[in-house]
């Protein structure tokens, strides 16, 4: 039989187009041939980082085009044992700086060679079910931003040979390791921020009440506050339940038909939660930021930075926090089991615009 004749049954009419479902396809040896080469410089002419030389890697490309070569992921991960896949938990999408993470573990990986799978929780649930769905796959790493993790989950997940690494949070009486902005000290640095533009009397918008993140942006806040001299009454706190329109209901519920119980000054535990409070004073009360109420957000995600809010925050370096989890992860040492316990913490900065008044600038 000649190369490429139609396998057919007698009396069948040819397979065409969609129908044709089994042809050859041309491997990595083929790839060598052409080019030359052995088939573990194939190999590497296509993994990110390593030795080849770039004449021989072209060589190797230009090969590869003229047979329409792809490397088979999969293939390879029968091979390797690994996948070059990362699973990432997020939770509380409404919220766009987490949007901006899986943007950045993204660009990372990909720059790596590796790819991202992505799972979802509801916003204030635990990540146990995501970590089963995560687990009939064969990844090569976990990195989890949502609240809440049992033991046990991560048990399963180190017995398995997959690690975890905790984004932007860390698990109570948990041996999990994992980085996070120093979320305590950057409600410090808002609380400061407040009472140097005069502020006396406050209001926090709190999110998530399991999430370790929000407690401890308030915590510090408040700690800050009271080391000030601010009476604990002084302090009011409004549920906001992590989201822009959680934000503007409360901020309306709470001053609306009380405006002269409105604070000097409104910490949002996040940016949204600021926007949405902002947006409520100025559309619905009618009020002006920061001459009425002063606001503060934290995260500094792209639309807090836009002219309508120009809302002053904390930044969190989330370019700096991902490289510091995908180190913890060393997913090009799998053999490496991760160091338990780890907490690092990563200062975030105060980044000042228009929504307290800069007691620095003139005329401020």
């Amino acid at each position: 039989m000649s190369d490429g004749a139609d396998l057919s049954l007698p009396g069948s009419e040819p397979a065409t187009g969609a129908a044709r479902r089994v042809q050859s396809r041309t491997t990595s040896f083929d790839v060598a041939a052409l080019a030359g080469v052995s088939q573990s410089a194939v190999s590497r002419a296509f993994t990110p980082g390593s030795s080849i030389a770039p004449a021989k890697r072209q060589r190797i490309l230009e090969a590869a085009r003229k047979l329409n070569y792809v490397p088979n992921s999969i293939a390879s991960s029968l091979t390797t044992k690994r996948t070059n896949i990362v699973a990432l938990i997020l939770g509380n999408l409404a919220n766009p700086f987490y949007v901006e993470v899986l943007r950045t573990f993204i660009d990372r990986l990909q720059a790596q060679g590796r790819q991202i799978l992505t799972f979802t929780v509801e916003n204030g649930a635990d990540s146990d079910e995501a970590i089963l769905r995560v687990l009939r796959y064969q990844v090569d790493g976990v990195v989890l931003t949502s609240a809440q993790l049992s033991t046990r989950m991560t048990s399963m997940c180190h017995d398995r040979g997959i690690p975890i690494v905790l984004f932007n949070r860390y698990i109570p009486g948990s041996d999990a390791s994992g980085v996070r902005c120093d979320n305590a000290g950057g409600g410090r640095l808002m609380a400061e921020a407040f009472l140097a533009a005069g502020a006396r009397s406050f209001a926090m918008i709190k999110g998530d009440p399991k999430g370790t993140t929000s407690q401890d942006r308030a915590r510090g806040f408040t700690e800050r506050l009271l080391e000030a001299g601010i009476a604990r009454s002084a302090i009011r706190e409004i549920e906001g339940a992590s989201t822009y329109d959680g934000a503007f209901s409360a901020v309306l519920a709470a001053y609306r038909r009380e405006p002269d119980r409105l604070p000097d000054a409104i910490f949002g535990i996040n940016d949204i939660m600021a926007m949405g409070a902002m947006d409520a004073l100025r559309q619905r009360m009618g009020l002006k930021i920061p001459q009425d109420v002063m606001i503060g957000g934290f995260d500094d995600i792209p639309e807090s930075r836009r002219h309508p809010y120009q809302l002053t925050t904390v930044r969190q370096p989330v370019e700096k926090m991902v490289d510091e989890a995908l180190a913890i992860l060393h997913l090009d040492e799998p053999a490496l089991a991760i160091e338990p316990g780890i907490d690092r913490q990563v200062p975030g900065r105060l980044v000042w615009r228009g929504t307290i008044p800069n007691p620095a600038l003139p005329g401020a």
